[in-house]
């Protein structure tokens, strides 16, 4: 069926839009034709999502003069050029998403792994709740009662292991009798993802309360994570019961021909392709109003975190709360007081959908993006590590001991690109404002390619890699990635700014950088050039130490930022000082106008 697909419909139903693409085969290559867009109609007084897939189909015919709609249904097959598609996909983020509890026997081992098959399979993980996380049995009833999540994953014990500790983590499930948020009349679906031998206990307790569904343990033994059962069937059961009980979905997964995708799920199916088509490791992140989700994929393994409460709109002062004012305020190159920034903060929160007017709104809300991209990286270097708990001897008294604890996954210098979404990044007014950014925030090291999606199509492009990886990647390159370029960022530090860092030779010539500098460098998206990195003695700039790197490097809208500010980097204490350095960086890379 890939083979023979030549026009194909893709739709996102967000949470405040619903975006809607056409691809099409031409000259034997995949290509983004237009893109459409309409309010999502998921609330009242529609409270039906396909009407806001209608309109935003309707916004695609009328830009291409192609006939895909026949009254309320899409035209499938494509009867001619100019009638009708091969396969129409989607994804879906609205209502809230998939939203989740889960539960396990020890916090940081099975809960631990529970949460990464939720996040992976593109949930919020509202509450973790385990044996020894220090709360009484019916403060974690009421948890449950009170949030309401769409569904819960039961975890807990290695196969042939105890199942006490399993058993009563089931019947405080079973007494909470929690209630789901849509479809009263259905039982909340639980998933069991735990020791094989405590199967019968969990069937007896929970069958009568939930929609009980039991998959492979998710850690069979402590050596080994097995998620991909546990985010299969969190998948499957997200369709059955979450999306079949909101409003108009049961008509949209009529029309759709694979099963519709959580946005977050679809953006990190993406990823993964990405990287395991290319080879490399890669990492995404996604700042929206409400969340920052960022996604990596080392050493082959996948992962992904949310950060609920850190956004640019909604969840904005979260991100002060978090943070604090003297971490946002160090990015802000002019002097500002404290009640006028959470004044603004403020506005920004009840006004979510106000963007910058002036030149200091944009600094300042460039200044919140980096803390929140910032503080989600934190999260997830947390979360995407090697596997916690491995014990010497597995016995009861050991439930809860730990011999060792799994070290982060995530290796700045042996990342490979490093990709930016959603509106602070994606529709920052220059390119390289994005660049910095992501600079900042994450403080790549070595040699990393940067990139933004132009329009957040990265969704779209995830669910289609489930019929046609190949087509995916090759509209993600040509129409969806928008190359920003690299950043070349030497390991090391010096105790005084002023002394040489490093050299980059090409046939244009020879630029020298110091320590404390940054320097652009422009090179065109087409334009590929030879280049010779060689840093000083106390500097290095490959995986392993290298001091010289000879590479063939590609341009982007950008070009190549030298960031010779050191690693690990650290901004002047003294105020002055601080915005002398942020001023000298903007105006070396032409970050804004007034630089």
């Amino acid at each position: 069926m890939k083979d023979e697909l030549q026009t194909i419909l893709a739709t996102d139903c967000g949470s405040t839009t619903t975006k809607a693409i056409l691809i099409e085969k031409k000259e034997g290559e995949y290509r983004l034709v237009t893109r459409g867009e309409a309010p999502t109609t998921v609330e009242a007084p529609f409270e039906d999502v396909t009407r806001g897939v209608l309109n935003a189909v309707g916004e695609v015919e009328e830009l291409t003069g192609k006939k895909i709609l026949s009254g309320e249904k899409i035209i499938k097959p494509r009867k001619n050029d100019k009638e009708g598609v091969d396969i129409y996909i989607s994804t879906s983020s609205a209502g809230g998403g998939l939203q989740m509890m889960v539960a396990g026997v020890v916090k940081s081992m099975t809960a631990e792994s529970a949460a990464r098959a939720a996040l992976g399979a593109g949930a919020i993980v509202m509450e973790t709740i385990a044996s020894n996380d220090g709360r009484l049995p019916h403060q974690k009833i009421e948890i449950v009662r009170r949030l309401r999540p769409d569904m819960i994953l039961l975890s807990g014990g290695v196969d042939g292991g105890t199942i006490s500790h399993v058993a009563e983590l089931a019947e405080l499930i079973g007494a909470a009798d929690p209630r789901p948020r849509f479809g009263m009349g259905y039982k909340l679906p639980v998933i069991y993802a735990g020791n094989k031998d405590a199967r019968d206990v969990v069937e007896k307790t929970l069958t009568e309360k939930a929609d009980l569904a039991i998959v492979d343990n998710l850690r069979p033994v402590l050596e080994r994570e097995n998620l991909v059962p546990a985010r299969n069937k969190i998948h499957e059961q997200f369709m059955e019961h979450v999306m079949a009980h909101a409003p108009g979905y049961k008509k949209l997964m009529a029309w759709t021909d694979i099963s519709i995708m959580p946005t977050p799920g679809a953006v990190g199916s993406l990823i993964h392709y990405l990287a395991k088509h290319e080879g490399i490791s890669a990492m995404g992140v996604d700042i929206g109003g409400a969340t920052t989700d960022v996604f990596s994929v080392f050493e082959g393994v996948f992962n992904r975190t949310v950060s609920a409460n850190l956004g640019m709109s909604y969840s904005i002062s979260n991100v002060l709360a978090e943070t604090g004012v003297e971490n946002i305020t160090k990015w802000i190159p002019f002097e500002i007081d404290e009640k006028d920034l959470r004044n603004r903060i403020r506005n920004k929160m009840i006004r979510p959908t106000t963007i910058p007017q002036t030149l200091v709104e944009l600094k300042i809300e460039q200044a919140i993006a980096r803390e929140a991209l910032r503080l989600a990286f934190l999260q997830h270097k947390t979360m995407a590590v090697g596997l916690k708990g491995v014990q010497q001897e597995r016995t009861i008294s050991d439930t809860f001991a730990q011999a060792q604890t799994g070290e982060t996954l995530v290796d700045m210098m042996g990342l490979n690109i490093l990709i930016g979404s959603g509106g602070a990044l994606s529709h920052a007014p220059r390119r390289v404002q994005s660049a910095l950014m992501l600079i900042d925030a994450f403080l790549p090291e070595g040699i990393t390619r940067l990139g933004v999606d132009s329009i957040f199509m990265m969704p779209h492009l995830g669910v289609l890699a489930e019929v046609n990886e190949d087509a995916a990647i090759e509209v993600f390159y040509k129409d969806c990635l928008v190359p920003l370029g690299y950043c070349i960022a030497p390991i090391g530090t010096a105790k005084t700014d002023g002394v040489l860092c490093i050299r980059i030779k090409s046939d244009d010539g020879e630029f020298s950088v110091n320590y404390g500098d940054m320097v652009r460098i422009p090179l065109a998206t087409d334009k590929k050039k030879k280049i010779i990195i060689e840093t000083e003695r106390g500097f290095y700039i490959g995986p392993n130490k290298e001091r010289k790197i000879e590479m063939e490097i590609s341009g982007g809208v950008v070009g190549i930022i030298v960031d010779a500010r050191g690693r690990p980097f650290k901004l002047p204490a003294e105020t002055r000082k601080r915005i002398d350095k942020l001023s000298s960086w903007l105006k070396a890379l032409q970050v804004y106008p007034d630089t």
